[in-house]
């Protein structure tokens, strides 16, 4: 509509000027020190739904951290639309490598450099700027709800309580999130399905004391060399994942289905100079793009032990520890997953040293039906202010609580995401293209106008 965009465009700067003052609060869930951080956050949520339109919102406090909800009803016999995203960041580690600081918003090149730009705020807030576009200019054909939460980074270890308790509070028709990211602003797309995950934790234990790497050496096990032996053994020659029972689950893709995958834009070249490469790696017998869609993966999130500071200290230490995760594709359990992995690390133990292995968190892998009301309103709006079809794609990234939703609400969820694959999620120098900021805020209208026609 015209009046959307004319008032999105009065309001743009600002629209901005407030994601960037949510982008400075260091709301990082993993480190207790950023706890008020977290509070301060979800107040400043609160107080940006209420001034874009929302009836009312609410702080809930949850064992971890709080959840934001708010909704604008005005017209029970209308849809409702319920927006989930997280107000959580991930920690900015390693500092060193940010050219800005995480928590210190720079704009270079058009692009907004800060911890959280693309995941989530920068994505979430592209919502609640939509809510005061269609409010603003009294437009709103589907009532919305909000569920912002903060613990999304660390497994949404408190959602589930909160929506089973709150069954009738969170009622809607579907869900809307934007959390993922698209091929390009040349080639829209749609995610159609998000991985699972299973994420361990392995410590491997040799002496009781860390040892003079002379003395000892060559007579003691060292626990580093056998966590790195036991890691190396998870992939065979063709990299293909050894834990056994690991592919029992797996609901392969067909001929078909590939197909349609290859069509989706991609420029082999191009995507190993962005990431400074010259040889990819994987699974064999699958495209770069069906091993980060379609197939299961296990990475080594991080790995350490013995001395790291500066300088030389010849140690063989006693202990070495990994963070192990997996990504997983429809009908693999994390439950299952977990339980083999786990299991098998503990298996391989060599003489000489043990192994103890724990579960962090973990989410099942979610497909989304194409051929729904809600894809088809997405697809359209996207269609409306891009001028080209989506491509429905298959994520890479996982987002736990999708299941969860499905399972306890009996809702289907439809992805929006604006981010790009190249916007650092997780690493230094996290990005987020303000045209693609701009271009969610233009186009969740649609999807809000198309759904309500379509009901």
């Amino acid at each position: 509509m015209q009046i959307w965009k004319e008032y999105q465009e009065k309001h743009k700067e600002r629209f901005l000027k407030e994601l960037l003052e949510l982008l400075r609060i260091p709301s990082v869930s993993a480190r207790t020190e950023n706890k008020q951080d977290m509070i301060h956050c979800a107040e400043s949520v609160k107080q940006r739904l209420l001034e874009a339109g929302a009836d009312t919102v609410t702080i809930y406090e949850t064992a971890g951290h709080p959840i934001v909800y708010g909704e604008k009803i005005f017209d029970p016999a209308k849809p409702t639309i319920l927006v989930y995203g997280h107000y959580d960041v991930q920690p900015a580690d390693p500092l060193e490598l940010w050219k800005s600081g995480p928590f210190e918003p720079t704009i270079i090149d058009g692009k907004i450099f800060a911890r959280g730009s693309a995941d989530d705020k920068g994505q979430f807030y592209m919502h609640v700027k939509a809510l005061e576009t269609m409010t603003s200019t009294n437009t709103l054909q589907a009532n919305i709800k909000f569920l912002i939460e903060g613990e999304e980074e660390v497994g949404s270890p408190n959602l589930a309580t909160f929506v089973k308790a709150n069954k009738a509070l969170l009622k809607a028709d579907v869900i809307l999130i934007s959390d993922t990211s698209m091929l390009s602003m040349e080639n829209p797309s749609i995610d159609i399905g998000v991985r699972g995950l299973s994420y361990i934790e392995v410590t491997v234990t040799g002496p009781n004391r860390d040892l003079h790497s002379g003395v000892y050496g060559g007579a003691v096990a060292n626990p580093i060399t056998m966590l790195a032996k036991m890691i190396a053994s998870c992939h065979d020659e063709n990299n293909h994942i050894t834990i056994p029972g690991f592919y029992d689950d797996v609901v392969a893709s067909t001929n078909a289905e590939r197909a349609k995958m290859a069509l989706a834009p991609f420029n082999e070249n191009e995507y190993k100079t962005d990431l400074g490469l010259t040889h990819l790696w994987g699974e064999k017998g699958f495209t770069t793009n069906e091993r980060t869609g379609i197939r299961p993966t296990l990475e080594v999130n991080g790995i350490w032990g013995g001395y790291t500071g500066e300088g030389a200290k010849t140690v063989l230490p006693a202990k070495a520890f990994a963070k192990i995760s997996c990504r997983l594709v429809p009908n693999q359990s994390s439950v299952k997953i977990t339980e083999k992995i786990l299991n098998y690390f503990k298996t391989i133990a060599p003489a000489g040293v043990t192994v103890t292995a724990e579960e962090h968190h973990g989410g099942e892998p979610y497909m989304t039906p194409i051929d729904s009301d809600a894809y088809q309103a997405a697809a359209r709006a996207i269609n409306t202010t891009f001028g080209k079809e989506p491509i429905p794609v298959r994520g890479g990234g996982s987002i736990p609580i999708c299941a969860l939703f499905e399972k306890e609400l009996g809702l289907k969820i439809v992805f929006m995401g604006f981010g790009l694959d190249s916007d650092n999620l997780h690493s230094p120098n996290e990005k987020f293209d303000i045209v693609n900021f701009y271009k969610g805020i233009e186009t969740i209208p649609y999807f809000h106008q198309y759904y309500a026609e379509g009901k």
